[in-house]
């Protein structure tokens, strides 16, 4: 090698070894600064935005205002993270996968955020999953939905705070069967990406359990936000089901409903919504009596009378005059694991910050109160939640839409036992239930 070239070999390792200590140096300050800086990911544009994105937004608000303030939150009495302000910085989902990973990679290095709350969409969390492993940052899953997360890998740095498919659609396949006990064939509506397809997977193996005899007439895979239904309604009428299993979401669930509502698909044959909830604050007078409504836990109306939900309803309907619905639910219920994960970390100690690997030791198995009640961290290693899931019907009492027939379903009723994967468990007929 000519002599020329080796002092600057030397400087450009120099120049790297400078790069990687300063980048370790920024790693170990990050929580030790003024604050506790979150990264937030949701749906700010698109129409994901009004019906998901921004409702989660405003929870997140609510919440950081009343952390940072103290003594606001029943049951979260501490400032902040372990007496740290909290500073959260939003981040839009919309765009696909692609643009998620790099605004993903975007708040790790270049706003040095501490974590990560987000995302709603399940493509959106199997594309991120495995860049928090690479940058070995905790990243708290706060709405998407396919069980696949943990069920085809193990993760470190991942958690997800709220319910998953399985969960969901077992329970919507238990409540069909229990109150349409003559049904003789159903079809589905499933928008034809990770979370439709395991929608429909889940509840079709679980009604081969639950109701042998039972047929499948059809199953209509849109593509995701096209917002075009009028081929998919008339498929579904065409088949004559008994039952429609839907779990369209979003805007995609809203023009569904405005478009089935003039031809009396939902008036003739009930659907039930997987995801249905937040269309009970924006389009209840488009709801047919009969409409089954899944909240993906128990969320919104479904959620119970505790100090600690009465004072999150209240304070987000007076910031802004609307009631939170299931991704509000979804993403306070996320700051308030993550919040209290920290401050199981830290201790007592209020001086400094734990270690992120300590916050991750605390959050595995971790059980803590929620807005929607009791969360348990008990799937995934540790990492998955398992909650409650409720149905109600929809019914119009004196023109206001009202749920009857409201049915819980226990963790252990819907929950593959921790390492079973979820259809395994589903087509041994559910005999691995752990009560």
């Amino acid at each position: 090698m000519p002599k020329i070239f080796k002092p600057m070999i030397f400087i450009i390792l120099a120049l790297g070894l400078i790069a990687c200590e300063n980048r370790n140096i920024q790693e170990s300050e990050k929580s030790d600064g003024d604050a506790v800086k979150v990264g937030i990911i949701t749906f700010l544009s698109g129409p994901a935005a009004g019906p998901f994105g921004i409702p989660a937004k405003q929870a997140a608000e609510t919440l950081e205002m009343a952390i940072n303030e103290g003594n606001q939150i029943p049951g979260y009495k501490t400032r902040g993270f372990g007496g740290k302000k909290v500073d959260f910085v939003f981040v839009d989902e919309a765009g696909g996968a692609t643009k998620a990973v790099e605004n993903y990679r975007n708040l790790i290095i270049r706003q040095n955020v501490d974590l990560v709350i987000g995302v709603i969409s399940s493509g959106d969390c199997l594309a991120l999953a495995p860049i928090a492993e690479e940058l070995k940052t905790l990243t708290v899953l706060f709405d998407c939905a396919t069980n696949r997360i943990f069920e085809e890998n193990d993760y470190r740095y991942v958690f997800r705070t709220t319910t998953m498919a399985t969960q969901e659609n077992v329970a919507a396949a238990r409540y069909v069967a229990e109150h349409f006990p003559n049904l003789k064939n159903f079809s589905g509506i499933n928008p034809n990406y990770a979370w439709g397809k395991d929608a429909w997977l889940d509840f079709t193996e679980a009604m081969k359990i639950l109701k042998p005899s039972v047929k499948i007439a059809t199953n209509i895979e849109p593509k995701l936000l096209i917002g075009q239904y009028g081929t998919e309604i008339s498929a579904l009428l065409t088949s004559k089901p008994d039952v429609i299993q839907n779990s369209l979401w979003g805007g995609d669930l809203e023009a569904y409903i405005l478009q089935a509502a003039p031809r009396a698909l939902l008036r003739n044959i009930p659907n039930i919504m997987i995801t249905g909830e937040t269309v009970l604050e924006r389009l209840n007078d488009q709801l047919a009596d009969g409409t089954i409504i899944g909240a993906r836990g128990p969320n919104g109306p479904f959620a119970p009378n505790s100090p600690l939900n009465n004072w999150f309803k209240s304070e987000y309907s007076k910031r802004y005059n609307s009631n939170p619905v299931y991704s509000s639910y979804h993403m306070a219920t996320a700051i308030l694991g993550t919040k209290a994960a920290w401050e199981k970390a830290q201790g007592e100690k209020y001086d400094k910050s734990p270690d992120i690997e300590d916050v991750i030791n605390a959050f595995e198995y971790l059980e803590f109160e929620s807005v929607s009640g009791t969360v348990e961290m008990s799937l995934g290693k540790g990492h998955q939640a398992v909650q409650h899931v409720p149905y109600g019907t929809v019914k119009k009492i004196n023109g206001k839409v009202t749920l009857v027939n409201i049915k819980y379903y226990e963790p252990y009723l819907i929950s593959p036992p921790d390492g079973i994967k979820s259809l395994d468990w589903i087509k041994s007929g559910f005999k691995q239930i752990k009560n």
